[in-house]
């Protein structure tokens, strides 16, 4: 080979890798947990915001929620001729930014005219960091048409994101589009306004609250404050239930908090960033709903689409079980072992992937509407199991943290919300500063 013919080899390998680093995931892709394609496709500029990544790092996921089911009232026109304002919180900060929008529960196609990103002005506000304010882009376009049953991943957009802060996603619709995927229950209030205000960083046309997620179903970041992303899979006790609203005092929350500042302070954890993916009601069994796809997915029929789905995974941690025993038709006849088949099941699928598996110990119920003796018994039945090593890598004890030492079948009085099943702000606390940070080390065990 001459050396003309080795300088013109060299500069084709460099293009092509510059071609393959400018290249973002971006596309509708399925979202009911079956399949997991993405397309790719160029990033391209829009309006002055470089969509390529400003500096190096990792994507991650730093905020999540789980599409629960079709909003009520939606079902004809969505909310079209509205801007939705979805306030999230960020579990790690970045350099660039990109969001997904899901469509899963819509019977018709989501066409969505314009979407923005900012960082907030002030904690639970509408009101956006005129600066950080930026439109955000899908292949390229303002515009994106999302089929019924799918989801959308916009191009990465350049902003500075902070890491623990409010960010503010906004989505408007012209045209009728139902019903509109959302996530109720959010424990914290987002905004709607009358008329295209997707860029509007003053907030004022903001008047209607509402306290849940609309379409927004993740955001990631390209971060050099984390190297990974933990994805916690719960139910309400993950999802923060009775936790106070804008406070982010969930306990995925205190954990993310928790880890960064490990890793800050130099302690030998990982640098990860921790999404929550708890959906009130959530069980570990696929039970039937009404309706394609059924809404409140079980943790076996969601696993692909919330866990696997998200981006830059490295460790699950699983929640589940209560909700089987509590929402059972008849608890007589529920077996312990087939909700610890079914966490054998997820902890399967995440070995798939290489992931290790952090389960947790489910919390007493005593004193709430649905608890008996046999619900209790399947109770400590799923727990002996659990304890006994063979479900999952390693687990965290929520029940010993958090129950009565003078009555272990209910709460301990100070993290007790009052109503015997979900912890107060002090309970969801104590959750996440009894999680081992030692526990998301390592990868899934090899098998033999």
């Amino acid at each position: 080979m001459t050396r003309r013919h080795g300088y013109g080899l060299l500069a084709a390998m460099v293009t092509l890798v510059v071609a393959v680093s400018a290249a973002i995931y971006v596309g509708a892709t399925l979202d009911d947990g079956s399949r997991h394609t993405k397309a790719v496709s160029r990033a391209r500029g829009d309006s002055g915001n470089a969509v390529a990544p400003a500096s190096t790092g990792a994507w991650v996921g730093t905020w999540a929620a789980s599409p629960v089911e079709g909003e009520p009232g939606t079902q004809a026109k969505g909310l079209a001729g509205r801007s939705l304002r979805n306030i999230v919180h960020t579990a790690a900060g970045g350099t660039s930014a990109r969001v997904t929008l899901s469509n899963l529960y819509g019977k018709q196609p989501l066409t969505i005219a314009h979407a923005s990103i900012a960082v907030a002005a002030a904690e639970n506000s509408a009101a956006a960091d005129a600066a950080t304010m930026r439109r955000l882009a899908f292949g390229g376009s303002p515009s994106v048409t999302i089929p019924a049953g799918r989801q959308i991943v916009s191009d990465a957009v350049r902003v500075s994101v902070p890491r623990d802060t409010d960010i503010l996603v906004t989505t408007y619709s012209a045209v009728p589009s139902g019903p509109v995927t959302y996530h109720p229950r959010a424990r914290q209030i987002s905004y709607a306004a009358v008329g295209d205000h997707t860029e509007d960083p003053t907030g004022t046309a903001y008047t209607e609250q509402t306290e849940a997620w609309r379409y927004v179903t993740a955001v990631d970041v390209l971060s050099n404050q984390a190297d990974g992303t933990v994805v916690v899979l719960g139910d309400s006790l993950t999802a923060g239930s009775t936790s106070s609203v804008g406070t982010n005092s969930r306990w995925p929350d205190v954990l993310a908090d928790r880890l960064h500042s490990a890793a800050e302070s130099g302690a030998d954890v990982p640098r990860y960033s921790v999404v929550n993916q708890g959906i009130g009601g959530n069980r570990v069994l696929r039970h039937g709903g009404v309706g394609t796809p059924a809404p409140n997915a079980s943790g076996l029929t969601r696993f692909g689409r919330d866990v696997l789905g998200r981006t830059n995974v490295k460790v699950v941690v699983i929640d589940l079980g209560v909700n089987d025993i509590l929402r059972a038709r008849d608890p007589k006849t529920l077996s312990a072992s087939s909700i610890v088949a079914g966490l054998r099941e997820l902890v399967a699928e995440a070995h798939g992937r290489g992931l290790k598996v952090v389960g947790a110990t489910l919390m007493p119920f005593g004193g709430f509407r649905g608890y008996s003796a046999t619900t209790e018994s399947l109770r400590q039945s799923v727990n002996a199991q659990i304890r006994a090593g063979g479900v999952f890598d390693t687990y965290t004890d929520f029940d010993k943290a958090l129950r009565d030492p003078y009555d272990p079948r209910r709460f301990r009085p100070e993290y007790d919300s009052g109503d015997h099943l979900h912890p107060s702000d002090r309970g969801y606390a104590r959750m996440g500063e009894v999680f081992d940070l030692e526990d998301l080390k390592g990868a899934a065990p090899a098998e033999l």
